[in-house]
């Protein structure tokens, strides 16, 4: 090679910024401008990746907390749960005890009537609060406690695990789930732990499928790579890498499931596996006064009923505020 002939390096590509232009070796385009290849190279592209979806998370969190719907949905949820720590100390009259005539319609000092033995009904409702909020989101909780925990497990290993899984999954959601329900309860009792646990093992199912489909979607993403080059364990990456990720619809799926725990709580104590009276519990206040809406008596039913329908319909409200904008993101 003569002397006059010289040899260079490839200078790769000039970038333009607004303030000035850079000219940048073409091995310092390798994260973006194309596939990660090298072990340090899919780590780095891991780390921009949970950068990104902590500040989308932020965002979100952001525009949730703006949205009407969310807003009504919490003040309903919080004048509940108000009624259920406080109970007897601001309700109008004891709700156990007689105050007035039998079946009194609405009027200024009784606003939501009286029933059958003259409690105020107003009194039995706020009071009823209670037993629906002690039992719906710890069932719903541990639901979709459970469900994440064999939806990570499915989603992640796959193969054999996956489709055994996935056959008990499906066989329990072919299941009835009032009717299995209450066979559960008039089997082993109608405590609050038992119907906790019943509702539990019943959402945990449908809890389980949705994560698995979340976990797919994330397992061979760049991030997930890393941690596994890293050496970490399976159980790390599951719950340390994959699961912060897929934390929207984990959420969405927890206010839905106590949504569906308050209709199902409900639905028992009317069928009479839940509190017995003289309980104040909605279901069973529904229970005691559907028999006298013939006679048109129509207060000791239609208040519990509204105020279990309003719980419903806010939980409602914030899951679909919680999807809408995470489904727009």
């Amino acid at each position: 090679m003569s002397d006059s002939e010289e040899r260079h390096e490839p200078l790769g590509e000039i970038v333009s910024t607004p303030g000035a232009d850079m000219v940048l070796p073409s091995h310092a385009l390798t994260v973006t401008g194309s596939p990660a290849t090298t072990p340090a190279e899919i780590e780095l592209s891991g780390v921009v990746q949970v950068s990104e979806r902590q500040q989308a998370r932020r965002e979100n969190w952001r525009l949730i907390r703006r949205r009407p719907a969310f807003i009504v949905g919490v003040f309903i949820v919080l004048v509940w749960t108000v009624c259920a720590l406080l109970g007897d100390h601001i309700t109008p009259h004891n709700p156990l005890d007689y105050r007035g005539g039998t079946h009194l319609s609405p009027r200024a000092k009784f606003p939501f009537g009286t029933d059958e033995q003259g409690r105020d009904v107003l009194s039995r409702v706020m009071a009823g609060a209670r037993d629906v909020l002690k039992v719906a989101p710890l069932a719903a909780l541990l639901g979709v406690l459970f469900g994440v925990i064999v939806g990570m497990v499915m989603g992640y290993f796959g193969r054999w695990l996956d489709n055994v899984l996935g056959r008990i999954v499906e066989a329990f959601l072919a299941l009835p789930v009032i009717l299995l329900a209450l066979l559960a309860v008039s089997t082993l009792g109608s405590s609050p732990a038992v119907v906790i646990g019943v509702v539990a093992a019943l959402f945990t199912p449908v809890v389980a499928r949705t994560v698995r489909s979340a976990v797919l979607a994330e397992r061979d993403l760049d991030y997930v790579t890393s941690a596994r080059l890293r050496g970490e364990s399976s159980t790390f990456v599951m719950f340390r890498e994959i699961l912060p990720n897929v934390s929207g619809p984990i959420i969405v799926e927890l206010t839905v499931r106590i949504g569906y725990a308050v209709f199902t709580v409900a639905t028992l104590s009317f069928l009479g596996a839940g509190p017995q009276p003289p309980s104040p519990d909605w279901g069973a206040q529904v229970s005691e006064g559907f028999r006298n809406i013939s006679a048109d008596i129509w207060w000791t039913t239609f208040f519990p009923a509204a105020a279990i329908a309003s719980l419903v319909i806010a939980a409602n409200l914030i899951a679909d505020s919680v999807q809408s904008v995470l489904e727009a993101s």
